[in-house]
């Protein structure tokens, strides 16, 4: 039965972000299930989602006012919110509930401690540090890639909308930082055949072209980049930190290499290789018959290709559509 599962803290600890998937799932058919959103939020406040970690933990002493451990978890995500007052407020009442757990006398002594700073205004406000992400695009013919730079970025970390001329995303980084990108493009896309994947090394973001033409540029007119700018400012910060940034892009550049690749992505790569390594003949071969079958053929074979008209040639299941 689905009330035997259990999920200690222990699981959580080794591995919150697969503990969360699992506890999500679980909560799908039993969503006032108490012990599990407990178990939910302390998987969050691992995963440094501390909003998310409150709304469990409020739930839970809504379904189980005397369990002493959801005025704690509930306390750490206000503490971490910066809301001490709500903070000391759920660790005084847990500690009521359980005065034996003395982590409740810490926590609250660390709310009286920045409460009294506040109050005194010595509590320092740190303005976010912009982070340091690089990112690059190119296109095919029928699509446009951009590669953001961002290493270990979790499962859930990434939202991106896709507009017709507009990209936006939004990626929590490993650091817990969040990093946007607000893009007005050049040309419009198809946003419902449009995607994005997270990989070891970046997030890779494709974008399906509403016309097989070529972008002269990823962004368009009338709009500031905040890609080109960012990047830009990140360069005149000092020669130090320019050599490091270098380095991380040639290890950025081993570990893609060391990547393994599955489906299209490693067809692409194949082809890529094919064609930066072939011959005069065969980047002609390829080039015409993409071109004249309408990104339906491919071939490295110039004295078939090369005599005759490359027809198109799609999957049993997929109709051409004609312009």
């Amino acid at each position: 039965m689905a009330t035997e599962l259990r999920f200690p803290d222990s699981l959580i600890d080794e591995d919150p972000l697969k503990a969360l998937e699992a506890l999500n799932d679980a909560l799908q058919g039993d969503s006032d299930n108490a012990e599990w959103l407990c178990q939910r939020a302390y998987a969050n406040i691992l995963l440094k989602n501390y909003s998310c970690a409150l709304d469990d933990a409020k739930k839970v002493q809504q379904l189980n006012p005397g369990l002493s451990l959801a005025f704690m978890r509930t306390g750490i995500a206000e503490y971490h919110l910066n809301h001490y007052e709500s903070a000391h407020e759920a660790f005084s009442h847990g500690l009521q509930l359980d005065a034996s757990d003395k982590s409740f006398e810490i926590w609250i002594k660390r709310c009286e401690e920045m409460l009294d700073e506040k109050h005194n205004g010595s509590v320092d406000v740190k303005i976010p540090a912009v982070p340091l992400v690089k990112h690059d695009w190119y296109q095919t013919e029928s699509q446009v890639i951009i590669s953001i730079m961002a290493r270990n970025v979790p499962k859930d970390g990434v939202c991106v909308n896709f507009m017709e001329k507009e990209l936006s995303a939004s990626i929590r980084l490993a650091s817990g930082e969040n990093y946007q990108l607000n893009i007005h493009l050049l040309h419009p896309i198809v946003p419902q055949q449009s995607n994005f994947r997270i990989l070891t090394t970046k997030v890779e973001i494709k974008m399906k072209k509403t016309d097989a033409i070529r972008w002269e540029k990823l962004e368009g007119e009338g709009q500031d980049s905040n890609i080109k700018h960012f990047v830009a400012s990140q360069y005149t910060t000092s020669l130090h930190q320019s050599r490091k940034w270098d380095k991380m892009v040639v290890d950025i550049n081993e570990e893609e290499k060391n990547e393994k690749l599955e489906g299209d992505a490693a067809l692409n790569q194949l082809f890529q290789q094919i064609y930066a390594d072939g011959s005069d003949e065969i980047r002609r071969a390829m080039n015409k018959s993409f071109t004249e079958s309408n990104g339906t053929v491919l071939s490295t074979n110039w004295k078939d290709v090369g005599k005759r008209k490359v027809e198109a040639s799609p999957p049993d299941d997929v109709e051409l559509r004609k312009n």
